[in-house]
C-alpha cells in the first residue's frame, strides 16, 4: 500500500450520481460551513471492522459517505477471535467467503482447568441454543481489516487512508457542522457531513474531545502479547479453538492464525503487570511475558518450539466506557463507545454489531428527522444490554466461583448451551439464552455462598485494580 491515500482515488465520488438527498435533519440545524468544505451525507472516522462496515451498508442505501482512517491497511492490531454471531454480518457484507479464505476454523473454545496440564473443557459452539453457525474464525487482523475496507471502496465508499481528523466544529443546536482533518502531506482538508459516525476505536475520539470518556468503575486490566511461530496446537478437530487459560493474575489467551502463527497474551491485573523491570524496556517486555507464561504449565508446555515473530506490545487501561453513545446527529460505534476485557473475543462482533444498528438510526434520522431520538434511544437500550450481558460474566471470570462453575458444567435446563451461546455472542435478542443467563446469576449466587471467603478476598483484589494506573503503553495512546 503507497501512501497516496490507497483506495481512495478509485472511488472519489461522481458528483452527477443518483444519490438520496433528504432534508437536513431540522432547519435550525443548518450551521456555518468552511466554504472549502466536501458535503457529504455521513463522514466515518476509523477505518476498522466498525467503521467499514457502517460506512459500506450506508453506501449501499444511496448515501454519500466518507470514511477517515489515520493509518494505513494492513496494519497490526489485537482482536483475532471471531464469534459465530460475526458470521451473519459479514454473510450481509458480502465477504464471508472472502474471510473463510483467510481464517482458521474455530469450532469452539478451551477452557483449561487451572493447575492441571492435561485437562481442559471444551465449550463447542454446534451446542449452542439453536445455532445457525456453529463454528466462528481465527483471523489475523491486517488481513481481515484490509479485506472490509476493500470492501467498502468496492461499495462506493470514498475511503481514505494516512487522515487524521483533528477537531470538530459543532452548530449552536449541537450537531456536527464542519470536520477538520489533515492529510498524509499535511494538507488541511475539511468536510461538512449531515451525519457523524465515530467509529475511531480506543482512540475515542468524540468521547475524549466532549470528556464522555471514563475508567470502567468495575473492572480494570492490562495486557501484554505478541505473535509466535511453533506453538503446538490442540490434536485433531479442536485444533483451531481458542485457549482461555486462568493463572494467578488475570488470563492468557492462545489463537491460532494462519502460517503456524499464534497470538499469545495475558490479560493482567495492573498491579502485577507493573511489576515489570528492566532499562530496555523491549527486553523487559520479552522477559515478563515470557515468565508469566512459564508458569502456567498447560501453556509453558505448548511453548517449547516456540519463535516469536512479532513485537511484544503492551497495553493498559483495558476497559472503558462513554457517559452517551448518541447525540444530535453523531452516533458512536464499537469501542469508541465501551471495550470491555476481551476474554470472550466480543470486541469484534460488539463493533459490527453495533455500526449495523448505527446504519438504521443514520438511514432513519436522514430520512426522517423526526425518527432521530426514538432510533437512538432503541439503539442504546439494545447495545447496552447486550453489554450488560457479557461484561456480568467477565467481571467474575477469574472469581473461584466462576473457576468452579466453567470446570463443572451443567446443562440443567439447558443453562450450560445458554452460556455457549453467550459465548458465541447470542446476548441481543435470543430470549431463550437471555432466561437462562438469568438462572445461571442465580446459580452463581448460590455457589458464591458456599465459597463466601475466597469470593469476598477475589471480590476485594478486583476492586483494588480500579484504582490502579498503568503508563508505559507501547500500542494505544490516550487510555483513561
Amino acid at each position: 500500500m503507497n501512501a497516496d491515500h490507497g483506495f481512495a482515488r478509485m472511488t472519489e465520488a461522481d458528483p452527477a450520481s443518483a444519490q438520496p438527498r433528504m432534508e437536513t435533519p431540522a432547519a435550525e440545524s443548518v450551521v456555518a460551513m468552511a466554504k472549502d468544505a466536501m458535503a457529504v451525507d455521513v463522514l466515518v472516522i476509523g477505518g476498522g471492522p466498525a467503521g467499514t462496515t457502517a460506512a459500506t451498508l450506508l453506501a449501499r442505501k444511496g448515501w454519500k459517505v466518507v470514511l477517515l482512517e489515520k493509518g494505513t491497511h494492513p496494519r497490526f492490531h489485537i482482536g483475532e477471535s471471531l464469534l459465530p454471531m460475526n458470521l451473519p454480518i459479514l454473510e450481509r457484507l458480502g465477504v464471508l467467503e472472502q474471510v473463510r479464505g483467510i481464517g482458521v476454523f474455530k469450532p469452539g473454545a478451551d477452557f483449561p482447568l487451572q493447575g492441571d496440564a492435561s485437562s481442559v473443557n471444551v465449550f463447542r459452539f454446534e451446542r449452542a441454543l439453536n445455532p445457525r453457525f456453529p463454528h466462528a474464525y481465527q483471523v489475523k487482523r491486517e488481513e481481515f481489516d484490509l479485506l472490509l475496507f476493500r470492501n467498502a471502496v468496492e461499495n462506493g465508499v470514498d475511503a481514505r487512508m494516512q487522515v487524521a481528523v483533528e477537531k470538530v466544529e459543532f452548530g449552536a443546536d449541537g450537531r456536527p457542522g464542519t470536520v477538520h482533518a489533515r492529510g498524509a502531506e499535511g494538507e488541511a482538508l475539511a468536510f461538512a457531513p449531515r451525519y457523524l459516525v465515530d467509529a475511531s476505536g480506543r482512540d475515542t475520539f468524540l468521547g475524549g474531545r466532549l470528556k464522555l470518556k471514563k475508567k470502567n468503575a468495575l473492572h480494570q486490566s492490562a495486557a501484554i502479547f505478541s505473535h509466535f511461530r511453533g506453538v503446538a496446537r490442540r490434536e485433531g478437530p479442536d485444533a483451531g479453538n481458542i485457549t482461555v487459560e486462568r493463572f494467578a493474575h488475570g488470563w492468557m489467551w492462545l489463537i491460532p492464525l494462519r502460517d503456524d502463527v499464534m497470538s499469545v497474551g495475558a490479560v493482567c491485573f495492573p498491579e502485577y503487570l507493573k511489576q515489570r523491570r528492566g532499562d530496555n524496556e523491549a527486553r523487559s517486555n520479552e522477559a515478563f511475558l515470557l515468565q508469566t507464561l512459564q508458569g502456567t504449565p498447560s501453556v509453558w508446555t505448548r511453548m517449547q518450539q516456540a519463535e516469536r515473530v512479532a513485537p511484544v506490545h503492551v497495553t493498559g487501561n483495558y476497559s472503558y466506557t462513554c457517559a452517551r453513545m448518541t447525540g444530535p446527529g453523531w452516533v458512536m460505534v464499537g469501542d469508541a463507545y465501551a471495550f470491555i476485557d476481551p476474554v470472550f473475543s466480543s470486541g469484534v462482533y460488539l463493533g459490527m454489531n453495533s455500526a449495523e444498528h448505527a446504519v438504521e438510526v443514520v438511514d432513519g434520522a436522514l430520512r426522517d428527522p423526526s425518527s432521530e431520538t426514538r432510533l437512538q434511544r432503541a439503539m442504546e437500550k439494545r447495545l447496552k444490554r447486550g453489554l450488560k450481558h457479557f461484561s456480568w460474566f467477565i467481571y467474575r471470570f477469574n472469581t473461584p466461583v466462576m473457576e468452579r462453575l466453567f470446570a463443572n458444567p451443567r446443562n440443567t435446563f439447558q443453562v450450560e448451551q445458554a452460556v455457549i451461546s453467550m459465548l458465541a455472542g447470542d446476548v441481543f435478542d435470543n430470549k431463550p439464552v437471555l432466561r437462562r443467563l438469568r438462572l445461571f446469576r442465580l446459580i452463581y449466587a448460590f455457589n458464591a455462598l458456599q465459597l463466601a471467603p475466597r469470593a469476598l478476598r477475589g471480590w476485594l483484589r478486583r476492586k483494588r485494580q480500579v484504582g490502579e494506573t498503568f503508563g508505559g503503553d507501547t500500542l494505544q495512546e490516550g487510555n483513561p
